[in-house]
């Protein structure tokens, strides 16, 4: 029974427990989560991690007044339940449920719909900036893991930030390490010195003192600054961040609420940028978590008891992601120049196994998409054959590094684009809808999309050989059971295939829409249209002989492909047709809608969208049956 949870429907709420009650509500918020995560998946690690630092935030801000800005959202189911969400939590990361990251339009408690890393200083910043130049008061908190502190950006704001010792607190949580003893009660005590209000008021009266005596003064504030920095320096690993322009405080044990409490309480009250240090466990509360943080860092639904993960109903077919990381040991095995690059995604992209056999060829740069890129082309260039693997969705932050650095330079950088198209219950932020957009006109660059996992297979082979800076696009799914063989069959850059002739009408399909475009001609077949299936497999080159060949046979070309409508793979269809005069083709273009594609299961979205192998043949009938 949830006694101190059932009490709060927001942080009101909170504010009315005892402190000494905290670390029991803690506990009942893990059950929830647990309980939730195991139905749902999700983020459960990095969430169990953070309960006793949502809880001090909660008790000590007063949100939404005061603003609460969490790095990426992994950390955020805590804040989610504290923030009157409680009654929607089991509908998790379900279709038209509540969303796995903080989402603007689901609470005002969220000021920012977020899912990618690194953003969340830069965005502090601009609410501190804001607030005070619109007269406002508030606190505005950011709060990081150290995996998106290895981003960039987060260190562009940082030294922003501390230049323009603006009135804000990054909370940094760092949970790939443990307290010692012996530290912690150092630190601890440190800590409640450096933040008592008593102490800052010393120190800053003591500063201006300092300040006003003639010729020594400054040299004595120097003195006077080393002195404390040398200390600190000595116990607390802030002087980084001290130089940059924060008040650092920490490292402190995030799992106690009441020390989270007492610091909270004191640096708010501090008028420049301050930095709190926690240091909390992944997982912690849940023994299998705990023990596997990777595994249940955004896990499928699991088996509480055991921690076992559930299985698809489809466990014995392999995904596109796997297919892909065995083949890259086999290429790897054969050709001593390729290498592999991923940014924090090594599990995700289904390279542990390249890592293990390659140690010297693998490279995780953390959460650094541009560095990667830019990385890779130095790779290119010194002789290697760099293979990049990142998410569509992230790969979108690395744009200018793909047009300057690898393709204006044409070089043999490969990128092997994972969750491309329809991704799933992560929702709009990891939805992979827009590579086609920012890849397909960059001069230089090849795309290409696999039909099925084989051709994967076949893509990647033919990427190693290819001179050119070429990407394959491939999605989160499983493949069709295909037998992989041994060996590799030829794909010819810039050629499509004909996988079904027709005479009625031509269905030209990529990616992931070959297989249910072929089903859909199947459907059609038994309804009396004879429909032709093309397997483009190239965005850019398009197979400029087929397609007039085959626009010369029918009058009605459908085009499909998993991704929004503008600027895609059917856009480019036409404005071929356009070049060679041919206007008199009636096109229908099958794609997905220009928007945000919301979270859910991607069979339904697919459904939903019509890029189904029924939803295909119902679109060629209605066009069909309008034909002159």
């Amino acid at each position: 029974m949830a006694d101190l949870l059932d009490k709060i429907e927001g942080p009101a709420d909170l504010k009315k427990l005892e402190l000494d009650e905290l670390p029991k509500l803690a506990e009942e918020l893990r059950d929830e989560i647990i309980q939730t995560v195991a139905q749902t998946g999700g983020h459960l690690a990095s969430s169990l991690g953070a309960v006793e630092l949502s809880i001090a935030l909660h008790y000590v801000l007063d949100s939404p007044k005061d603003k609460i800005v969490w790095d990426v959202g992994h950390q955020a189911y805590a804040h989610k339940l504290l923030t009157g969400r409680r009654d929607r939590f089991r509908t998790l990361r379900q279709f038209e449920g509540l969303s796995g990251f903080p989402n603007k339009d689901e609470s005002p408690h969220d000021p920012f719909t977020v899912g990618h890393a690194s953003t969340s200083i830069s965005q502090a910043l601009g609410l501190a900036v804001a607030r005070d130049l619109n007269g406002l008061n508030g606190q505005v908190v950011a709060v990081i893991g150290d995996g998106a502190l290895t981003g960039g950006m987060a260190f562009e704001a940082l030294n922003h930030a501390g230049q323009m010792k603006k009135k804000l607190i990054v909370i940094l949580n760092g949970n790939e390490m443990a307290i010692s003893k012996s530290v912690g009660a150092l630190s601890a005590y440190l800590n409640r010195i450096l933040t008592n209000p008593v102490y800052n008021r010393v120190r800053s009266d003591l500063q201006t003192l300092i300040e006003k005596i003639p010729k020594f003064g400054p040299s004595l504030l120097g003195t006077a600054k080393r002195l404390e920095e040398g200390l600190k320096g000595l116990l607390v690993p802030g002087l980084f961040f001290e130089e940059l322009g924060f008040r650092y405080f920490g490292p402190i044990d995030g799992h106690n609420v009441g020390l989270l409490v007492h610091t909270l309480r004191n640096v708010i009250n501090i008028r420049e940028p301050v930095l709190v240090h926690v240091i909390t466990k992944k997982g912690k509360g849940y023994r299998f978590a705990e023990e596997s943080p990777a595994e249940f860092h955004s896990s499928r639904p699991f088996d509480i008891r055991t921690g076992k993960l559930k299985k698809s109903p489809k466990f014995n077919v392999l995904t596109y992601t796997e297919v892909f990381g065995q083949t890259m040991v086999e290429l790897a095995s054969a050709n001593d120049k390729i290498v592999a690059v991923t940014a924090a995604m090594t599990k995700g992209t289904v390279l542990e196994g390249f890592a293990k056999k390659f140690p010297d060829r693998f490279f995780d740069v953390w959460i650094a998409e541009q560095h990667a890129v830019t990385f890779a082309s130095g790779l290119a260039k010194g002789g290697s054959k760099p293979v990049v693997a990142i998410y569509s969705t992230f790969l979108q932050r690395a744009y200018d590094q793909i047009i300057h650095d690898i393709s204006l330079q044409n070089l043999g950088v490969v990128f092997a684009i994972d969750r491309a198209g329809v991704v799933g219950e992560d929702g709009p932020t990891h939805q992979g809808t827009f590579d086609f957009a920012y890849l397909g006109h960059i001069p230089n660059l090849v795309v290409m999309a696999p039909g099925d996992e084989r051709e994967l297979r076949d893509m990647l082979q033919a990427t190693i050989d290819y001179d050119g800076p070429i990407a394959i696009r491939y999605p989160k799914a499983q493949g069709y059971g295909i037998q992989m063989g041994t060996g590799y069959n030829p794909i010819n850059i810039g050629g499509a295939s004909v996988v079904r002739e027709g005479k009625d009408l031509a269905i030209i399909a990529i990616g992931s829409m070959v297989h249910p475009s072929l089903e859909a001609a199947k459907l059609l077949a038994m309804e009396g249209i004879d429909a032709a299936v093309i397997n483009a497999r190239f965005l850019k080159p398009l197979d400029e002989d087929l397609l007039e060949r085959v626009a010369n046979g029918v009058k009605f070309l459908v085009t499909v492909e998993e991704h929004v409508l503008r600027d895609g793979f059917g856009a480019l269809v036409l404005e071929f047709l356009e070049r060679i005069g041919r206007n008199d083709i009636k096109v229908k273009r099958l794609a997905l809608p220009d928007c945000f594609i919301p979270q859910g299961p991607r069979d339904l979205l697919l459904k939903m969208y019509g890029l189904t192998a029924e939803g295909i043949k119902e679109a060629v009938k209605a066009i069909f049956a309008k034909r002159v």
